[in-house]
Formats: structure tokens, C-alpha cells, sequence
């Protein structure tokens, strides 16, 4: 029995044909439609700021990457709302909420590495020795281990 491959679908045609992803296809799609339309209603600022999560019963949900933008266009809100209600499409909008979630995609600058000098680790091990609770005894224990022993 040979195997025979599957004729390959180009991806566009497997996108508009099978229904789970033709659902998917179209929301994204309406989502992206909408981004555009709200993004000619913000300032060229915000907009790398503010992307549409969902539209749902006369709900537009914004998802917004920095707190300080979220209160800029909270004041903006009737205003955004009005232009977005001359729209067709969002004729029906209601009410726009505004969720902060931060870009995680950006690093964290490394501040510098904090050592332990010897004599804060002697400091520790001497505090130690005085300490009744083995756990917090071991706790400083392992904490003063990490000092740099240099001679």
C-alpha cells in the first residue's frame, strides 16, 4: 500500500474552506476592519498603543499597553464613542471599555549586580548564631553563602 500526500491547499483557499478556520479567518478579519476604523479616530500617538480585542453587544473592548494611555483616552471616551457610532458597522456602540495590559515583550533593563560583600556575610552568619528559628537560621545562612568570599 503506497502512501499517497494530500495535494497541497494554499493557505488562503484552507483558510476560507474548512469552518472551524473560516470562523477564525472572519473574526480576525472584522477585528482588523475595526482596528482600522478606530485608528483613524485616535491621535497617530496612541494608536501603536491601542489595539481592538472584541466587539461584542454594543461593546468595544480596547486593549491598552501603558496606564498613562488608558487615562488619556479615557477622557477622550464620549468623543471616540460619538465618531465611532457614525460608523455603520458600530452604529449599535454602547460602550467602549479600556483594559491596561502591559507589552511583556519588551526586556527589562538589568540594573547593575548587587554582591554581597564579606563583611555582611560575616554580619549574617554572626546574626545567625543568635537566632532560635532554624528556619529563618537557615535563611540567613543561605543568604550570607552568597557573598563573594575574595581573601
Amino acid at each position: 500500500m503506497a502512501f499517497r500526500p494530500l495535494s497541497a491547499v494554499a493557505p488562503a483557499a484552507l483558510l476560507r474552506q474548512a469552518k472551524p478556520l473560516k470562523s477564525l479567518f472572519y473574526q480576525a478579519e472584522r477585528l482588523e476592519h475595526l482596528q482600522r476604523l478606530v485608528d483613524a479616530q485616535l491621535q497617530p500617538a496612541a494608536r501603536e498603543h491601542c489595539k481592538v480585542a472584541a466587539w461584542r453587544d454594543g461593546y468595544l473592548l480596547l486593549i491598552i499597553t501603558d496606564g498613562h494611555w488608558a487615562t488619556r483616552l479615557r477622557y477622550q471616551q464620549r468623543r471616540l464613542l460619538r465618531q465611532l457610532q457614525q460608523a455603520s458597522e458600530l452604529a449599535s456602540l454602547q460602550r467602549i471599555l479600556f483594559k491596561v495590559r502591559p507589552n511583556n515583550m519588551t526586556p527589562r533593563a538589568q540594573g547593575p549586580k548587587r554582591e554581597l560583600s564579606n563583611v555582611a556575610a560575616e554580619s549574617l552568619l554572626a546574626t545567625a548564631e543568635g537566632i532560635s528559628n532554624p528556619a529563618l537560621r537557615a535563611a540567613l545562612e543561605r543568604l550570607a553563602s552568597r557573598a563573594n568570599r575574595k581573601p
